[in-house]
């Protein structure tokens, strides 16, 4: 599923057919042979390098792998008891990373990914959870709307729309707390990390991050680790 991500995020918008046609270099196009294609493995074999050209494949490509494979098993371990909770949380898994990494490497949000969030959340919740939808569905547009004021009074500076957008179906999926404490955790991530991208000048006071892959990282994390969270952030927030 790693390896289906890497290829995915990567033509997805770029309007390249992800279902049909062979892997690529996408240094030199040629296509890559199955022995040069095995997840991680063929990346450690060939040292980092293209078979046919010889230049350095995308670290971006082993750590997808990687970081897939951990978050599988975490999510398993989870919920390997219901089935139907273990397949919803893998697939919003994946429509996650999708929006992280195609935010992070070229600044957008598609909405077809936003949608296909929302639309999986809102019959998850409508067939398997015995939560009220319209409770889900009012804490996903105020928390949207939330980000919509902060993009509004910064003038689009300091939140984007596709932000705003993606913050409806996470928002809509968690319930109170975990939904506030996810929110809360995006600001606190984004705001370490652009902290030291700007100290190792990787970015500049002033300019515009990509906002999408810190929620996607904290919805994440509280898709696994959400009732420890409770467990520990509620008490110190009512001392």
């Amino acid at each position: 599923m790693g390896s289906f991500l890497s290829a995915f995020t990567y033509r997805f918008p770029k309007n390249i057919d992800f279902v049909k046609g062979r892997s690529f270099c996408p240094k030199c196009k040629e296509k890559i042979g199955w022995t040069d294609n095995i997840p991680l493995l063929s990346f450690i074999l060939l040292k980092g390098k293209c078979s046919k050209c010889g230049k350095k494949i995308s670290f971006r490509y082993p750590l997808l792998e990687i970081s897939s494979a951990l978050s599988f098993l975490l999510i398993y371990f989870n919920y390997r008891n219901n089935i139907a909770d273990l397949f919803i949380y893998l697939f919003i898994f994946l429509i996650t990373v999708s929006i992280m990494v195609i935010d992070f490497e070229e600044g957008i949000i598609p909405d077809e990914l936003n949608f296909l969030g929302f639309v999986v959340t809102f019959f998850y919740i409508l067939l398997f959870k015995n939560s009220f939808i319209f409770q889900h569905i009012f804490w996903g547009f105020t928390l949207s709307s939330f980000m919509l004021l902060i993009h509004l009074f910064t003038k689009g500076k300091g939140m984007g729309l596709g932000d705003v957008k993606f913050t409806i179906f996470p928002g809509s999926f968690l319930l109170f707390p975990l939904n506030l404490i996810w929110l809360f955790l995006s600001f606190i991530i984004g705001s370490i990390v652009g902290i030291f991208m700007i100290l190792f000048k990787k970015a500049k006071f002033g300019k515009p991050i990509p906002f999408g892959p810190f929620l996607g990282v904290s919805f994440i994390i509280v898709l696994i680790w959400g009732k420890n969270l409770v467990e520990w952030i509620i008490p110190i927030l009512l001392k």
